[in-house]
């Protein structure tokens, strides 16, 4: 798998011993819903999507610890793919992705009700009906390369007007995915405009940083702020990272999805980078330039793995507060 990037990641967490919560009590492994018996929302938040990415288990495991409790409606906490995260290498970091394929590109009927058959998928389908049970869900995620935190809030405007009410972080990104699949965060009603269920996707910053276990933690429970379904009184005590300035938001036209085995950028790109003039080469597809599409193109989360069907890069632009 050709990568072509001069980053070195440094480790500086490594995975949280999650046995505790293999059980669960949902009928689903590593699947815990606490439900307050009073009406409200059923709020889920969402880790390990992917195996390597391991700050949304360290959220997770900070609630548990804390015997955090909804005071209303029902709150699930889930670990998705942990066969991945059971293979974690410290030698080999990035190769615990996933197991078969990308566990995130697998939220559509037709694939989940394909005859395909993966790791992923068998862990999707299971996983399925409780993530349709969701009124509000956030998907844990981290980064390759060292970034700022991303809010991925998909095409409904109700997802960037939640992200506004977190105020955190500080860039928000509309955004529509990948053409190699769908995602959890716009799966069923999430991704439907005449239904009031809301998903966002947070990446934290770069996988095995310390930093983004704390973005974790406090993205999650501003998150929970907005749904409101635990004491305030707790949030407020546990928040550590002060408001970020004025939030920015992103607006994604499309992927760069990569064609060839021979994807090259011209530069070692980390994220954010904005290319003032339209019509500049950034990399190469084989012998086909990939050039910016517009003025003051920002480029949101160049890859690491630049294989054929993965985008290479999102480009976007900054749009001005309303």
């Amino acid at each position: 798998m050709p990568v072509r990037t001069t980053y070195t990641p440094k480790l500086e967490v490594f995975p949280p011993d999650i046995s505790p919560y293999h059980q669960g009590n949902t009928g689903i492994d590593y699947v815990t819903t606490f439900d307050s018996g009073m009406p409200g929302p059923h709020v889920m938040i969402n880790a390990l999507t992917h195996g390597n990415e391991i700050c949304g288990a360290y959220a997770l495991d900070f609630l548990m610890k804390r015997g955090v409790r909804p005071r209303r409606g029902k709150l699930s906490l889930a670990f998705a793919n942990v066969a991945a995260f059971e293979q974690f290498d410290s030698a080999d970091p990035y190769s615990s992705r996933y197991v078969d394929e990308d566990f995130n590109r697998l939220w559509s009927e037709d694939v989940l009700a394909s005859r395909r058959n993966s790791c992923e998928l068998t862990r999707a389908r299971a996983y399925a009906p409780l993530v349709a049970q969701a009124d509000f869900l956030l998907d844990i995620h981290s980064m390759h390369m060292p970034s700022p935190p991303l809010l991925m809030c998909g095409m409904q405007e109700r997802a960037i007007d939640m992200g506004r009410a977190m105020g955190y972080p500080a860039h928000l990104v509309r955004d529509r995915g990948h053409a190699a699949g769908r995602r959890m965060r716009d799966y069923g009603e999430f991704d439907d405009p005449a239904s009031p269920k809301t998903a966002l996707l947070i990446e934290c910053g770069q996988h095995w940083e310390q930093a983004s276990v704390r973005v974790a933690i406090e993205t999650t429970l501003r998150f929970l702020r907005c749904c409101d379904v635990l004491d305030s009184a707790f949030i407020d005590a546990q928040l550590q990272i002060g408001d970020p300035p004025p939030q920015t938001l992103i607006e994604v036209s499309a992927p760069v999805t990569i064609k060839t085995e021979n994807f090259r950028f011209v530069e070692d790109y980390r994220g954010l980078e904005v290319i003032r003039e339209a019509n500049t080469i950034i990399g190469y597809d084989g012998e086909e330039a990939v050039r910016t599409p517009f003025d003051n193109c920002v480029l949101v989360m160049p890859g690491r793995q630049l294989v054929p069907g993965l985008s290479a890069v999102r480009l976007g632009r900054y749009v001005p507060s309303p």
